[in-house]
Order: structure tokens, then sequence, then C-alpha cells
């Protein structure tokens, strides 16, 4: 069954829930796309079948859903699971022991002023405990930078705090941890209906420089996925015996030091990538449904993936708003000439950018000799696309 909420369903996920008749939740999110009328079913319905048995496997494209899940869904251990992801400090107490020289703490809101922190490690990274996307991440190299960093800090929590609900994001609470040191990826898996881990795809972050946080440019390759999806599964394997969770999807974000070290970065509960990104993606770069793979148990057959993939970069750019400009006082955005600046879009998905910090995603091939096109986007402050009303 399928949990929908704001901000966000794709037409490939509408697609997938009407091929398979998979029941949908109603809320006024769903009511409101004419398309699933007859997959709708109510609360007590949703609840019915899973205290039956009679649904095993659920997957929600948003967390504005978890609020829905610890109210109805107590019963099982569903609620507090998806708590221990989703609370970065929660996620780091559970994975000390097989990380027991990482740095990490929590602090509130109500302390930032009067923190003292002459004895972390510079650079460090702090960010909201329950956050989305790179809202509220920001590096600090210095005592000095520190002062910066803290003032937009603030600032950008006040604007984050009026988009989404508190289990999304919530401002009061912050994780401030040593920056790790590496190449960052993202992953899509699940865990079955046995505990065992399978994963569904891998991206690396690129970054325009080292003080770069932004989600803008994700890419995958063959190479990527045939040297990261086993390095993945062994972590999923060693975090699952922490704890117990089955039937499960997930969305983890990692790095990989020079010496070959993961040590994640969050695990985000009971979706995959963000705005149905990474699994959309996936259907492009790889030919796989993973929402059919999850709900079905399936797993990925990379031998005959990999046979049939060519030597493209395949990349989700995130069109985050890094103009400067509140989108209120945009009065266009200019995904004409954007386009010029690739090769290949695979998909262009428009947002709403006076509602949402971000213009919308591009699913783009890249040829292997034309990276740079991704290196452009991804220093650019996408200034040169809009028009201002003031």
């Amino acid at each position: 069954m399928i949990i929908l909420d704001k901000p966000y369903v794709s037409d490939y996920l509408l697609k997938t829930i009407l091929s398979e008749k998979l029941p949908v939740l109603r809320n006024s999110f769903t009511e409101s796309l004419p398309e699933l009328a007859a997959h709708l079913i109510v609360d007590s319905e949703f609840v019915e079948r899973i205290k039956t048995g009679s649904t095993m496997r659920f997957y929600s494209t948003t967390e504005n859903a978890i609020g829905w899940i610890a109210e109805h869904l107590a019963f099982l251990d569903l609620p507090q699971q998806i708590d221990v992801f989703k609370d970065k400090v929660k996620f780091r107490e559970l994975i000390q022991s097989i990380y027991p020289d990482f740095f990490y703490q929590k602090v509130t809101i109500d302390e930032l002023d009067e923190l003292d922190i002459s004895s972390f490690p510079f650079p460090f990274i702090i960010k909201p405990s329950v956050g989305f996307f790179s809202m509220g991440v920001y590096r600090v190299d210095s005592m000095s930078d520190w002062k910066r960093k803290k003032v937009k800090l603030l600032k950008e929590i006040q604007d984050a705090g009026s988009i989404y609900p508190k289990e999304v994001f919530n401002g009061t609470s912050f994780i401030i941890e040593e920056f790790i040191e590496g190449d960052e990826y993202a992953f899509d898996a699940y865990f079955n209906e046995s505990g065992n881990p399978v994963v569904l795809n891998a991206y690396k972050h690129f970054f325009a420089d080292e003080d770069d946080v932004s989600d803008r440019v994700y890419f995958t390759s063959k190479q990527i996925l045939a040297e990261k999806i086993p390095v993945f599964t062994d972590f999923l394997q060693k975090m699952g015996k922490l704890i117990s969770v089955k039937n499960f999807p997930i969305h983890v974000e990692v790095r990989i030091s020079e010496d070959q070290q993961l040590i994640p970065i969050e695990a985000n509960p009971f979706r995959f990538g963000g705005w149905c990104t990474t699994a959309d993606m996936t259907q492009q770069a790889l030919g796989f449904n993973p929402y059919h793979y999850y709900l079905k148990s399936i797993k990925p057959d990379w031998n005959e993936i990999f046979s049939k993939m060519n030597d493209s970069f395949y990349s989700i750019v995130v069109l985050n708003n890094s103009t400067g400009v509140d989108g209120k006082n945009i009065e266009s955005f200019d995904y004409e000439s954007l386009n010029q600046h690739f090769t290949r879009i695979l998909e262009l998905r428009k947002v709403d950018f006076k509602a949402y910090p971000v213009f919308g995603f591009l699913f783009t091939e890249t040829p292997s000799d034309s990276f740079a096109e991704l290196e452009n986007i991804a220093k650019s402050s996408l200034k040169e696309f809009i028009k201002n009303l003031i």
C-alpha cells in the first residue's frame, strides 16, 4: 500500500500505482488526484489490512507521512524504527558501536549563542537533527567562520520551518559532528521480509568545491554501481544487526574515505530519494522499476543490468534556489535556456519555486567525455536563468 502526500508525486509513480492496482491512503493530497479515485482507502481500512497481515509492505513518498504512521500504527515497532533513522542524533547512537571514535553532539537552538566550540574538531558540520535535503546544513572551518555561519543558519531555519511539518524538518535541535573526508554517495535500498538488505541504486554526490553542501548534482554509472553496490550492501548488513527492520525501504547517504572506510551521514526512513528522484531515475538509467522491486521483494540482476549499460553518466540535477533572491520575488525561470547546457535531457520536472526553494529537477544522460556540463551546473548560482519582479 502507498502513502502519498505533499510536496510531490511523480507521473512515473502514479503509473506504477495504476498498473499494479495498489491501494493508496485517502487524504487531502490524494483526493486532489482524480486518477487515484478508485484506489483510495480510508484510515481504518488501511490499518485493518496491516493488522490482518493482508498487506506486508507499504511505501511513502514523503516524510510528511511520519505523523500519520505514529498516530495510527503505534501497535507496530515501525514508528520507533522510523524515529531512530529520522532523528540524526538517535541514528548516531544506533551505530556508535560500529564507529566508536566518531565525534558528535546534540545542541538545542537555545544553546547556540553560548555554545563553546573551542574543543570541537575543525572542520565540523552542523545540521538539524530532523531535516530534509540540505536545509540548515553548514560546514564550519574556524571560530570566526562559526560566527558567520550561525547567522545564516538561524535565518534559514526560520524560513524552512514555514515550509515543512515538524516531522520532516525541525529547527529546534541540531547535531554537530566531525566532517567526514571523502567522496559522498546516496543510495536506495530495502530490507526484505527476512531482514536482509537489497540495494537498488547508487549515486555519487558531486560538489562544486569544499564548502559546497548543496544537493545540486548526483550521478551514477556502470563503474560506480559495480564498485559500490557490494560495499553498501555490507554496511546495511552490519546496521541491520543493530536494529531489526523488515519490509522497510530506506534512502542512505554515506562518505567513503581515501582509505575506503565507509561512514554514514544519514539514513532516511520509509522512502527512497525525496521528490521521487533517485527511484525514478533508476528506471531511466538502469531499466527497472525500484518501487515494483521493493513491493514484490525482487533483487536486481546486476550482471544483466551492466550488460545493457553504456559508459554514460546518468544524473539528477537539483535546481535548488541558490540565486540569493527569494522565489516570491522571481518572475520566471528560463528552463529553455537551461536545457541548452546539457547534451541530453531525459526529463525536466518544474516546481513551484514561489512555494518551495527549488526551481525543479533535471534527469540527464551525459557522455563520459562531457562531464564538464555537470561541473558547470554544480558551480552555477542559477541567477542567469531568472527574471526578478523587483
